[in-house]
């Protein structure tokens, strides 16, 4: 039998439906018209409910380990960001208070300063500003190191004062800076007047156990002396200028065994914490070279710029 004419047709029991043309236009019609009515009528929307209600909690037990390693991700991240603000704040505010403790300092400094200037301005002598270096190494003595000298035309016995008043007086030179006895020391002494009474006497440094503190050393009981008195440099050694303030009477002790009476007196210089202090030049200098001259006025060699 020739080939052409042979039936290519497949045998009925192969026969496989409608072709895939067919089945494309009906389904693609179909997706279509399920889509207008589903915009049209919303045919579909309680389909979707259902299906969103039955898949709900498999979606809720699929979705759990996702949740929990991004919420476990997030916790560390949050921890670590945490942590390094907190640091950056701490360090922000450890500036801040080194800032603010430095502003004070610095406040302070200069109301002591301009405190300086107008004290300055109030003595008629020569001065010279000068700062304190150290306190001297010796425990037994009341003595500061400032950083002036013999080059800077400071020479011993020249009297020293701060802001508020007399601090003590320059007992040793050398070429770069000077020690300053304070006035607590025991070995100083300093003539002064009685503001209030107008009486002078001498006032003795007092340093010990109990505290450094001046002395008005024999001074009668019937003396008029009180609390609260100020007591500022008579003038009359031709070392310290007049009217400088030096101590205010804190104690005052009378008993009836002994005929003097025993008052104690608080520096108005603020001896222990100073830093910024004015030498000045003695009222006449011709006094330190002369020690009969000291001895007449009843001052020690401590007071007339001796070496102790």
């Amino acid at each position: 039998m020739p080939l052409g004419t042979l039936d290519r047709t497949p045998p009925p029991f192969f026969k496989q439906g409608p072709s895939a043309l067919s089945k494309l236009v009906v389904f693609s019609a179909l997706a279509l018209f399920l889509m207008v009515a589903d915009q049209r009528l919303k045919v579909a929307t309680p389909i979707r409910s259902a299906l969103a209600t039955v898949l709900y909690p498999l979606q809720w037990v699929v979705l759990k380990p996702v949740q929990a390693v991004t919420g476990a991700a997030d916790y560390v991240t949050s921890l670590h960001s945490a942590q390094r603000n907190e640091s950056e704040a701490l360090e922000r505010l450890a500036r801040q208070a080194d800032r603010a403790q430095q502003v004070e300092q610095l406040s302070e400094e200069n109301r002591r300063l301009r405190a300086l200037l107008g004290m300055r301005e109030r003595i008629q002598t020569p001065t010279r500003g000068a700062q304190v270096l150290y306190d001297s190494a010796d425990p037994y003595a009341r003595r500061v190191v400032v950083d002036r000298g013999q080059k800077d035309g400071v020479f011993a016995g020249s009297p020293v004062v701060d802001e508020a008043g007399v601090l003590g007086q320059v007992t040793r030179v050398y070429p770069l800076v000077s020690e300053i006895t304070l006035l607590t020391d025991r070995e100083q002494a300093i003539p002064v007047v009685n503001v209030r009474t107008g009486v002078r006497d001498v006032l003795y440094g007092s340093s010990g156990v109990a505290g450094d503190h001046l002395e008005l050393r024999y001074s009668l009981a019937t003396a008029d002396v009180a609390v609260g008195d100020l007591l500022t440099t008579s003038g009359v050694d031709g070392v310290y200028p007049p009217g400088l303030p030096v101590a205010r009477v804190t104690t005052v002790e009378r008993t009836p065994q002994s005929p003097f009476s025993r008052i104690v007196c608080k520096p108005e210089a603020a001896l222990q914490g100073t830093l910024h202090v004015m030498i000045l030049k003695p009222v006449n200098p011709e006094v330190l070279t002369e020690p009969a001259v000291a001895r007449e006025l009843g001052i020690d060699g401590a007071t007339t710029g001796g070496t102790p």
